[in-house]
C-alpha cells in the first residue's frame, strides 16, 4: 500500500508539474503581432477626453485678456471681437507713422484642431495698399505667440491651437468654431499624470 501510494504520488505530481509548465508557456510565448497592434494602441490612451461649449462673449474675454497681458511690456495695442467673423483692430507703425488697423478674418477649423484665418477685408487707415504688404507689416512689427503665424503670401493666419504651452498640462483642440451660430466647442485632452493617476496600462506594465 505504501509504494502505491508513494506510485500516485509521484504521478500526480507530475501532472501538476506538467499542468503548472503549461500555463507558464502560454502566458509568457510571444504574442503574434495583431495583438502587438493592439498593445501600441493601448500605449496612446494615456488621458481623458472633454467637450467644452462655450460663447463668443466669453472667449472674447479670455482672448483679449491673454493679448492684454502678452501687450503690457510693448508699444503695440491691439484687440479681437468676435461678431459673425473675427475682426482684429489696433495700430500698426507704416512710413515712419501709426495708422489704424482694421482686418476681417474667416475662421476655418483644422481636421489637426487647429485654425486658418483667412484674410476677408483689410484696411491701414486712408493708405490704400495692397492687402499682402499690409500683412507683411503684420508680420513684422505686430507681436503675437509664438503659435500664431501670419502668412502674408496666402494673406492668412495660422493659429496653431495645439501647441499651446499649458501650466495644466492640458492639450487644447479646437473642435467647433461656428460663429454666425455661436456654437463654440473645445477638445480638452487631460493627461492622467497631470492628475496624478496612473494609467491602466501602465500599471499592468508594473505586475
Amino acid at each position: 500500500m505504501k509504494r502505491n501510494w508513494k506510485k500516485y504520488f509521484l504521478i500526480l505530481l507530475s501532472i501538476n508539474l506538467i499542468v503548472v509548465i503549461f500555463i507558464s508557456l502560454f502566458i509568457l510565448w510571444p504574442a503574434p503581432s495583431p495583438e502587438k497592434r493592439e498593445v501600441e494602441e493601448l500605449n496612446k490612451d494615456q488621458y481623458s477626453e472633454f467637450i467644452i461649449r462655450t460663447t463668443k462673449a466669453n472667449l472674447n474675454e479670455l482672448v483679449n485678456a491673454y493679448l492684454e497681458q502678452l501687450l503690457q511690456d510693448t508699444k503695440h495695442h491691439y484687440q479681437i471681437s468676435l461678431e459673425d467673423d473675427v475682426h482684429l483692430q489696433g495700430e500698426l507703425p507704416v512710413f515712419s507713422a501709426t495708422v489704424p488697423l482694421s482686418i476681417h478674418l474667416e475662421p476655418l477649423v483644422q481636421d489637426d484642431g487647429n485654425i486658418i484665418l483667412k484674410q476677408k477685408s483689410i484696411s491701414v487707415g486712408l493708405l490704400e495698399l495692397p492687402n499682402k504688404q499690409i500683412m507683411k507689416y503684420m508680420k513684422r512689427f505686430l507681436p503675437v505667440p509664438e503659435w500664431v503665424d501670419i502668412d502674408p503670401n496666402k494673406e492668412e493666419i495660422y493659429v496653431a491651437v495645439t501647441d499651446m504651452e499649458m501650466k495644466s498640462n492640458f492639450q487644447v483642440q479646437v473642435d467647433h468654431f461656428d460663429l454666425e451660430a455661436n456654437h463654440i466647442a473645445m477638445k480638452i485632452k487631460v493627461p492622467y499624470e497631470t492628475l496624478g493617476i496612473e494609467s491602466s496600462h501602465k500599471h499592468e506594465e508594473s505586475k
